[in-house]
């Protein structure tokens, strides 16, 4: 395939993403409403487009577009509004939703396209501002014929063999939510575990045991390695970072669906029960998973 995209959405992982792109000769044409983003990217490289019909029209037939927008009614916005995609693009073009989206609505999304022969496939991206910087982890949904044409966009966004095909519609964002419902879990226990050291009798230095914990023993992983980022930030009290936590629906959704199909969720559940409680009551222990949000997501999370 030619290497050129058009990619609208530049918050924290868009504009990584594009930069990334760039730094391997892709043409891209991008579109925010945030020009300073915009004109930051132009001194890279970027060609800024000042609408989504200029966009379309910088690039050439068949035109492959990236949409990193939020969840919801910004992704239809940006797809089927009256000055949306659809109007401008045709059949053999290629749409991707790389952002958080529910995937019973990228089924949705799939099947309204398929209407017109405009082509969709649905990505989860995981690794944060970082991964999209460094190297992401692409979880791909859609038909296996539009995946094969753009592995070579895959391979320049993702990390060394981190991008897999899932066939079908919705199933990357699928994969996705629920790797982010796991990752709740995962998150919880650890700020549980670290919790319970904090207030044992013994004076436990927590950043060293974050780092012995990250040296070849079962439990070790990116999480802790970005809680020990978070302890030598904060200091081991995390004085500054607040012990409410945020959640960005992908974890309920999980729990939602384990429901419907009368599934149970336990670990999963309780972790998201958690971060609500938290809001009225928080701890030291919602302080380490506002931490680690902060770490791998860049989210906003000091008092």
């Amino acid at each position: 395939m030619k290497k050129e995209i058009g990619f609208i959405g530049l918050g924290k992982m868009g504009k990584n993403m594009v930069l990334r792109l760039r730094q391997r000769k892709w043409r891209a044409v991008v579109y925010d409403k945030n020009s300073r983003v915009k004109r930051e990217l132009a001194k890279k490289g970027a060609i800024p487009a000042d609408s989504l019909e200029d966009l379309v029209g910088k690039l050439t037939f068949p035109r492959v577009i990236w949409v990193m927008v939020p969840d919801g009614k910004p992704v239809d916005e940006v797809i089927f509004s009256k000055k949306g995609l659809i109007k401008f693009l045709k059949k053999g073009d290629i749409i991707i939703d790389g952002g958080n989206s529910f995937y019973l609505d990228s089924i949705k999304r799939a099947k309204k396209l398929g209407n017109t022969g405009i082509e969709f496939l649905d990505v989860g991206v995981s690794g944060g501002p970082g991964g999209a910087r460094t190297g992401a982890c692409l979880m791909i949904g859609g038909k296996k014929k539009n995946f094969e044409k753009l592995k070579p966009l895959f391979k320049d966004l993702a990390v060394k063999n981190g991008f897999q095909f899932f066939p079908g519609k919705g199933t990357g964002h699928f994969v996705k939510m629920v790797h982010n419902g796991i990752e709740y879990g995962m998150m919880q226990s650890i700020a549980e575990g670290f919790n319970l050291m904090k207030n044992s009798p013994f004076k436990l230095d927590l950043k060293k045991v974050a780092d012995i914990y990250n040296h070849s023993s079962v439990v070790e992983s990116r999480l802790i390695y970005w809680l020990k980022r978070a302890f030598k930030r904060h200091g081991q009290n995390l004085k500054a970072v607040s012990g409410k936590v945020s959640h960005t629906g992908e974890g309920e959704w999980t729990i939602k669906i384990a429901k419907k199909w009368k599934m149970k969720v336990r670990v999963i559940e309780d972790s998201f029960q958690f971060r609500l409680q938290s809001q009225k009551k928080p701890s030291y222990t919602g302080k380490i998973l506002s931490a680690l949000r902060e770490q791998f997501g860049h989210h906003e999370v000091t008092k």
